[in-house]
């Protein structure tokens, strides 16, 4: 018994360690806001829209891209499409008869996945800056402004934004993105940030380089791409998107594994990077190593632990603990842990991104590292909540 006590004890301290410092670091800096020299620039924009059968919702997010507080004549939609539900068809007729912005619709006879969309759509844009947005979120009215702002900074040649609300009520995802907003400002003004969010990402057309054409991290890549060829990548806070997300624990599951095999897949293409580019190598880059790749398998080793520990000493009330992490699960996914909802989240980003490292090495002792391709699927109960 105190064997194991030792080992589990050992195995929290362990996987709390690095948190614990990054959270110092946190406290000494106290970093606000963005670390770019912003100042108020119009430049042309590119916004490209990828698009696969959103008939149900690609009008409203038109109506928001055509509103938004920057000067339409300066300003082109580039929408890359390969539905068959009709979409083209609706994005076409929306534009007829404006005089702006300018549209650029470029349809795929086949589906071969987003990142190749995004590389022609990305090849396409002819203006000084390419905000690519989703069709399933939404953006605030400035957030074009703010972005071109950071992106004033010769320093800075891509920035993100904050999921500002989770439409859905998801408490569960808005917890993990409160966390998740806390270090990548930290991020930012140690270097760069390393996660690039789909909602709304920007980028100098100049820094773009292609993507690879299997990738499901496809703006994180991109981010991590530009860094490595020296400009800086960073996230605005300022810079605000909403959206939809499930907090029900089967859906959240696809959800959330599917972005962190992305993400995990990644970190593991660019692993070289780790210890170069400045600080970004040196201290960004392993501490989502740290978060993304061990932490996951030493919290699973510790449920591990504590289960076999306390069915050795307890006999079958040792069943006991097995049972209080399944209430904390049950009750964490409908949002049910009051104060302790933001532990759940962390908690359910561990399981997610362990489920995908074992889905990833499963694919690779099989020899299938191609196994999981970039296409997607629109997710009816998400569009009604955007409806």
């Amino acid at each position: 018994m105190k064997r194991l006590l030792e080992a589990l004890f050992g195995l929290v301290a362990l996987t709390g360690l690095p948190y614990l410092l990054y959270l110092g670091v946190y406290v000494l800096r106290r970093p606000s806001g963005t670390p770019a020299r912003t100042w108020p620039q119009e430049p042309s924009v590119s916004i490209v829209l990828p698009t696969y059968n959103e008939a149900a919702i690609v009008e409203s997010k038109l109506e928001e891209l055509v509103e938004l507080d920057y000067p339409m004549d300066r300003v082109e939609i580039v929408v890359v499409d390969s539905s068959d539900d009709g979409t083209a068809d609706l994005v076409e007729t929306f534009f007829a008869g404006r005089p702006e912005p300018e549209l650029t619709l470029i349809r795929t006879a086949e589906r071969e996945g987003l990142a190749p969309a995004l590389n022609e759509a990305y090849a396409a844009a002819e203006n000084d800056i390419v905000v690519k947005t989703d069709c399933d979120s939404r953006i605030e009215p400035d957030a074009v402004r703010r972005a071109a702002a950071n992106l004033a900074d010769p320093d800075v040649a891509a920035v993100t934004g904050r999921n500002a609300e989770v439409l859905g009520d998801s408490e569960v995802e808005r917890g993990y993105r409160d966390v998740q907003t806390i270090i990548q400002i930290l991020e930012s003004h140690i270097d760069s940030t390393l996660i690039f969010h789909g909602p709304f990402s920007a980028f100098e057309r100049d820094a773009i380089v292609p993507i690879d054409e299997d990738s499901i991290a496809d703006d994180t890549e991109l981010a991590l791409k530009i860094r490595r060829n020296g400009g800086r990548v960073v996230f605005d806070p300022a810079i605000r998107y909403r959206e939809a997300a499930h907090s029900a624990f089967g859906k959240r599951r696809a959800q959330k594994d599917r972005r962190a095999m992305g993400l995990l897949r990644l970190l593991w293409r660019q692993r070289d990077a780790l210890g170069r580019h400045g600080a970004y190598g040196r201290v960004v880059l392993p501490f989502n190593w740290w978060f993304m790749v061990i932490s996951p398998w030493l919290v699973a080793t510790g449920i591990g632990v504590a289960t076999v520990g306390s069915l050795a000493v307890l006999g079958p009330f040792g069943l006991a603990t097995p049972a209080a992490l399944l209430a904390f699960t049950a009750l964490g996914s409908r949002d049910a842990l009051g104060p302790l909802q933001p532990l759940y989240s962390l908690f359910d980003s561990q399981i997610s991104l362990f489920r995908a490292s074992v889905s990833l090495l499963r694919a690779r002792a099989d020899g299938d590292d191609d196994a999981h391709d970039g296409t997607w699927s629109p997710d009816r109960e998400l569009r009604e909540v955007l409806q």
